[in-house]
């Protein structure tokens, strides 16, 4: 088998690759750096030039030489291999005719455990998204920001007490409407410096939160570490490491609980088998971070279906055109096809080959290209704010 076209395909606010082989089996993969898909696009490029006449069935060897070469990496040369590498396995699976949890173990569930993101610019809005998710059924809110999603336009200030209060408010409430069984995932966007990540962890136990994603910026792991150390909340994070030894270097130092393991990042599904197995040997859990296409979920599924420590994947209601606004439907979903059916809070276990869905030949009529712009929050100060 050869590959004998592989090209990128932008479509609204994704990147894809389709890969096409001389037996008529085409793959997809989907590159997950969605603030640079320009950048990870050319990159993307390249590696397509690359793969034609390649054997698309020798998956390690090709991650190996994608990541090896000239040795320059970073999250959006990451999204381009994961891209590749997920439409390999997709190829591989389909010439098997079975799913990809298949080629991975076999299937180690039925079911997945998902959750529903929850987009908010007020309080109130919290409180009902969330409350409305619980009532479909699914049993953890997550993309939940207890600091809001507010518009970038609005100048941000609170001090360490009016964080901590309005924060922990935001939580109070919010348990209060979902009951004490559905677990709320809090999601902090890099928001907090360490003193304040713990004094709100501290804070916010009462409310038993399942974690606290990204409490502050997550290059320093050491500070993560610190946080880690210190927080009565488990820690979650790793949605921005591009490769398997950033993961490696926070599970030893303990920074988090939680693996946040973007597919579609830190080098697609090759990498993701690899991270999980380092987790699993650590007694830390995975929680696939996708909020991207129903491609990029499918991705995680195929890891979350054939690693025990997989505990729980994103499944993204919101964001639709980089707006922060909650949806009922999955991000993406009229540009496939194929199903991914969430019953109760979990996702089912699909029998369909390769990744289970494929992308629409008009899918770039469906959703034409779109760009993120360069912006951020001001602080009052003049400054610049994590959102």
């Amino acid at each position: 088998m050869k590959i004998v076209r592989a090209r990128p395909r932008r479509v609204g606010q994704f990147l894809f690759v389709e890969i096409t082989t001389d037996s008529g089996i085409v793959g997809i993969g989907e590159s997950g750096a969605w603030g640079h898909l320009e950048a990870s696009e050319a990159a993307l490029a390249k590696y397509c030039d690359y793969l034609i006449g390649e054997d698309p069935r020798r998956i390690e060897r090709h991650w190996q030489v994608m990541h090896r070469f000239a040795h320059f990496n970073g999250a959006a040369i990451g999204g381009a291999i994961s891209a590749v590498d997920i439409a390999l396995w997709d190829i591989k699976a389909r010439s098997y005719g079975v799913p990809i949890y298949e080629l991975l173990g076999g299937s180690v569930r039925d079911s997945l455990r998902v959750y529903a993101h929850v987009y908010s610019k007020t309080v109130d809005e919290v409180v009902s998204f969330a409350a409305e998710k619980a009532r479909d059924g699914y049993t953890a809110i997550g993309h939940f920001n207890p600091f809001l999603d507010e518009p970038e336009d609005k100048p941000y200030f609170l001090g360490h007490a009016g964080l901590v209060r309005m924060g922990i408010e935001t939580v109070r409430r919010t348990r209060e409407a979902v009951g004490p069984e559905v677990d709320l995932l809090l999601e902090m966007h890099r928001r907090l410096t360490p003193a304040e990540a713990i004094s709100f962890a501290e804070a916010a136990a009462e409310y038993s939160p399942g974690w606290l994603e990204d409490p502050i910026r997550p290059e320093n792991i050491d500070a993560m570490a610190e946080v880690a150390r210190r927080s009565p909340v488990p820690i979650a994070t790793g949605e921005r490491y591009f490769n398997i030894y950033q993961f490696k270097m926070a599970i030893e130092r303990r920074a988090l609980s939680f693996a946040r393991v973007s597919v579609g990042i830190c080098g697609g599904i090759t990498a993701a088998v690899k991270i999980a197995a380092i987790a699993e040997a650590n007694d830390v859990q995975v929680a696939p971070h996708n909020p991207i296409s129903p491609v990029g979920v499918a991705a995680c599924a195929a890891l979350g279906f054939s690693r025990s420590c997989v505990a729980i994947q994103e499944f993204p209601t919101g964001y639709d055109n980089y707006v922060f606004e909650s949806t009922p439907q999955l991000l993406g979903r009229n540009i496939v096809d194929g199903d991914l059916v969430v019953e109760n809070g979990f996702l089912k276990r699909s029998e369909a080959i390769g990744l289970g869905v494929t992308l629409k030949d008009d899918a770039e009529t469906i959703r034409p290209p779109i760009t993120r712009a360069v912006s951020m929050r001001r602080h009052m100060d003049g400054g610049v704010v994590d959102q």
